[in-house]
């Protein structure tokens, strides 16, 4: 395997390759921690630093602003999707299939790639490769970053190379999960009247959560869409028993205007007369879109793209930025909607697209002139 020092400077397609072909599945980054590590120290113009298999390198150029442009390493388990391969779309325009392409080792390699590339940037940038952020959150990279030296990511505005399609999409609605709890009394199912049915008690639950019209709420300019389902239900002992308890599991996903708190009492209101058990909650991150560190990137990158911002619908870690008062958007190579897939791929040309307008605006030149 060709060494990532070798090529941080020269085709970021072929970076991409290579840091796709680190595996680094959640848990398991430390090699390419240390390959990413070894990469920048190098460099001059860079202050590295690292936490357990998170990476920071920084500039200090006394510049009036200071953005962070952050990625995770990690990616959910290979599924017979590595090494990567080059090959021609439905379009015939290349493509690069492999895991992590799409979420989100194309973000990382454009951020790997214009590090390098940029000595002296219009904006001093903190560059952030973190580990562990497709697993439960306690164990997020980044968090833990925040929570040790979180004046390391001290910063005017954020960009999280999520795949967006090399659109900016805005902030990201929150999400909480609950369990509803239904308590019922086991007997023989020839008896059924003796007991109480659990899962049938389920059925009111069903239908509310079916009959739900989602919100779609503006927030900064930018209309997030709602949505409350049911993701799981579970109960039953035997095929001869009555259940004695059914727990069906919900999950909200709200506009970013409404904490966790409103968010759990809407939830509350919909299934008014059920016992809910909160789960699991994070708060979404509004779009920040009116910074003006913001509004220079909006307008950078649509003479690239020649797109507009759009809202993020699931949950990014913009929202862990958010939380410490750095606006932040996701703006990344790939169609969020193959991330995970086993047919996982992104257009090779999005990936030099996206180079191109992240690294004019940083370095205060033509967001027309290609970064390659």
């Amino acid at each position: 395997m060709t060494d990532l020092p070798d090529l941080l400077t020269t085709d970021v397609v072929t970076l991409t390759q290579a840091v796709c072909d680190i595996e680094s599945v959640s848990g398991d980054e430390r090699v390419l921690a240390d390959a990413v590590e070894r990469a920048l120290r190098p460099f001059e113009h860079l202050e590295v630093l690292r936490d357990g298999d998170a990476v920071i390198a920084r500039t200090h150029l006394g510049r009036d602003a200071r953005v962070v442009v952050a990625g995770h390493l990690d990616t959910v388990p290979i599924r017979d999707n590595l090494p990567t391969r080059r090959q021609p779309g439905p379009d015939g325009a290349e493509e690069l299939w492999g895991r992590g392409t799409v979420d989100m080792k194309g973000g990382v390699a454009v951020a790997l790639h214009l590090a390098a590339r940029l000595r002296a940037p219009s904006k001093d940038v903190t560059w952030v490769f973190y580990d562990q952020e497709e697993v439960e959150g306690d164990r997020n990279g980044l968090g833990r970053v925040a929570r040790h030296h979180p004046d390391w990511l001290a910063a005017d505005f954020a960009v999280l190379g999520e795949p967006s399609q090399g659109n900016i999409e805005g902030g990201c609605n929150g999400t909480l999960r609950v369990d509803v709890r239904l308590p019922g009394r086991t007997a023989h199912s020839a008896r059924a009247w003796m007991g109480h049915n659990a899962v049938h008690d389920a059925g009111e639950v069903l239908t509310r959560l079916a009959a739900y019209t989602p919100a779609e709420v503006e927030v900064d300019g930018l209309r997030y869409r709602e949505g409350l389902n049911a993701v799981g239900i579970s109960g039953g002992v035997a095929g001869n028993m009555i259940p004695p308890e059914c727990v069906v599991t919900v999950n909200y996903r709200f506009a970013p205007d409404k904490t966790p708190e409103q968010a759990l009492a809407h939830v509350a209101e919909v299934l008014d007369g059920f016992p809910l058990e909160l789960t699991d909650a994070a708060p979404g991150a509004r779009p920040g879109l009116d910074h003006p560190v913001a509004q220079d990137f909006v307008a950078a990158v649509g003479a690239v793209t020649g797109g507009v911002p759009h809202p993020k619908y699931g949950w990014t870690d913009v929202a862990r930025f958010s939380e410490l008062g750095v606006p932040a958007v996701n703006f990344g190579p790939g169609d969020p909607s193959l991330a995970h897939a086993d047919d996982e791929r992104v257009p090779t040309a999005q990936i030099v697209s996206c180079a191109a307008a992240l690294g004019a605006w940083l370095a205060g030149t033509d967001p027309t002139e290609r970064t390659t």
